[in-house]
């Protein structure tokens, strides 16, 4: 296989590059009506702000799973079959859509269904994104692997541009036809992912104890500071600066545009995102990434601290959706550097262990971020709540070059030579 080749010219990445599209397409608009749904339900009976509360623990509901399981994920992406783990929780998540389409169309939807369902996600996304992050590595040659992994976030950018809008006007039309279109999409998912071939895989040390085994994951993050560095500057900054959870509030209670504008706010980071992930797909950043890396942290900060108060501007809705977008360029090109830093630095045979501890904290900054964002709007205030974020991660990327001058340091791709190995082991 020649390294000069797209990785588009790989059958099998073409199939991984379509399943994810389309489940991301799914996923993000279904998160995105759960979290319509629950803030509905609680304003029923409930304050603004113990609504917000609500809308937290959803984010704990899924986020508990993933804290519980990562040993287990992580082994489990490295010992069985990386294919056949995504096919099974992606089929797990098309039941759950199944299910919320059912209960919607029958008005029968309330808040212990809606964290339930919740929590079943958790559990899927805990399996699913080891597995397929490992995955994509075994089906492009190593000098193809920057681009494969933005074009692989630019599908992913995609869906999530077009999920929460595609979700938003079709629950508008008839609610149960969000959960409807998501479920058809995760079935072509799983068609996809039917077809993909069988890989090649480095062979996995049988001798050792299972929980040893487990735990070699976060001793070599432990041992590797760049990579430990990389994956912690996720989840402090986004735990912090994580605005998405108050999308709810701001569409229905501060900017007054509904279930429609909560579609356009939640899709609006994704817009950024998928320029800059499809500028990379083309243009891998070569020199100063670890530099990159901080400055981009940096910028995520300030773009959340100007979507909190884009209700003082002239056009808040403009100014939360440019804000937004802002946000999400930003957040691409930390995706992108810290990914490809996470799996280019560490071997195969661990891939899945690293993969499940980086989902687990990069979970963490997102589902924990946004129940911190929803105890913090409780206590001071939704747009308080979102500006206290963006300085708070502004503060983190400028620590994480004191503690971790590592990251400075890193100043292209190229891995140590200890980790140019080809695997050997192919599963059929």
């Amino acid at each position: 296989m020649s390294s000069s080749a797209s990785p588009f010219s790989i059958p099998d990445y073409r199939r991984y590059w379509s399943a994810r599209l389309c489940s991301t397409l799914a996923l993000n608009g279904t998160v995105v009506i759960i979290g319509w749904q629950v803030y509905e339900v609680a304003r029923r009976t409930m304050s603004p702000r113990e609504a917000a509360v609500q809308l937290g623990l959803v984010g704990l509901a899924q986020f508990l799973p993933l804290m519980l399981l990562t040993p287990v994920t992580g082994f489990a992406a490295d010992r069985i079959d990386r294919r056949w783990i995504a096919r099974t929780t992606n089929l797990l998540e098309l039941l759950c859509t199944a299910t919320l389409a059912l209960l919607t169309w029958r008005d029968a939807i309330a808040l212990p269904q809606l964290f339930a369902i919740a929590g079943l996600f958790g559990v899927a996304r805990a399996f699913a994104a080891p597995a397929l992050q490992a995955l994509s590595p075994n089906l492009v040659p190593r000098a193809l692997l920057p681009s494969a992994i933005a074009i692989s976030s630019f599908a992913a950018q995609v869906g999530t541009i077009g999920g929460p809008p595609l979700a938003g006007y079709l629950y508008a039309a008839h609610p149960p036809l969000a959960y409807a279109a998501a479920t058809c999409l995760l079935a072509v998912a799983s068609f996809q992912l039917m077809r993909i071939g069988p890989v090649a895989r480095n062979a996995v040390d049988l001798t050792r104890r299972p929980l040893a085994q487990m735990l070699d994951g976060f001793a070599y993050i432990r041992r590797n500071r760049l990579v430990l560095g990389a994956i912690s500057l996720d989840l402090f900054a986004v735990l912090l600066g994580g605005a998405t959870a108050m999308l709810p509030i701001y569409a229905r209670d501060i900017l007054h545009v509904g279930s429609e504008g909560l579609g356009h706010l939640r899709a609006a980071p994704a817009v950024g995102a998928a320029l800059v992930a499809f500028w990379l797909g083309r243009h891998p950043l070569r020199s100063n990434v670890g530099l990159k890396l901080l400055v981009a942290v940096a910028v995520f900060g300030l773009a959340t601290m100007g979507f909190g108060l884009s209700q003082h501007s002239v056009l808040p809705m403009a100014a939360a959706l440019g804000c937004l977008g802002l946000l999400g360029a930003a957040d691409m090109v930390s995706v992108f550097v810290r990914q490809s830093l996470v799996q280019i630095y560490t071997p195969d045979e661990m891939r899945g262990r690293v993969g499940a501890i980086s989902t687990l904290f990069i979970s963490g900054s997102n589902e924990l971020g946004e129940a911190e964002s929803g105890f913090l709007a409780w206590m001071i205030g939704p747009v308080a709540a979102v500006v206290a974020g963006g300085v708070g991660t502004i503060a983190i990327a400028i620590l994480w070059a004191r503690l971790f001058p590592e990251i400075l340091r890193a100043r292209t791709f190229d891995p140590p030579r200890s980790l140019e190995t080809v695997p050997t082991k192919v599963q059929e």
